[in-house]
């Protein structure tokens, strides 16, 4: 018996101006639980960027009504026509479900062949390393959180 029970879950995509306040609500609380609540790193989560006009949100929910994201990232295009994949998390019971693999390869399958770029927190890289996203430059520290910039190039 799997230690994480299947439960389907349907993938979402919009573009910024087509979320709810609501729906985003949804997806920052999430966002700010993993990122600042459970992994106890206060940052500026609302960075303007959410809402730009080419700014796309992914996010995985269950198919139960009124249950919340469980997992979430955002696609951002840069003015040279790549892209900036970030937010890319996943709520704590949810994890080991491939929920953050069904995200990215969505996010990749919109943007093609397109240069894309995105700061991996280390102990993940391994996940974009499967999606041929290769280490550019040294470690840094984001946050207190060793990260590492990683680029795709087709």
């Amino acid at each position: 018996m799997s230690a994480h029970p299947t439960v389907p879950a349907t993938l979402h995509r919009a573009w910024a101006a087509d979320l709810t306040p609501a729906r985003l609500y949804e997806l920052l609380r999430l966002r700010i639980n993993v990122f600042v609540i459970e992994q106890n790193c206060p940052y500026q989560e609302l960075d303007g960027r959410d809402l730009e006009q080419s700014t796309r949100h992914f996010w995985v929910e269950p198919e139960r009504p009124g249950e919340p994201p469980q997992a979430t990232l955002r696609l951002l295009e840069d003015p040279d026509g790549g892209f900036h994949i970030g937010r890319v998390c996943t709520s704590k019971s949810a994890r080991g479900r491939g929920l953050s693999r069904r995200l990215m390869e969505a996010a990749l399958a919109e943007i093609g062949d397109a240069r894309c770029v995105l700061d991996s927190q280390v102990p993940v890289k391994g996940l974009y390393e499967r999606f041929g996203f290769t280490q550019q430059g040294e470690e840094f520290l984001e946050d207190g959180i060793p990260h590492i910039t990683m680029v795709r190039v087709k």
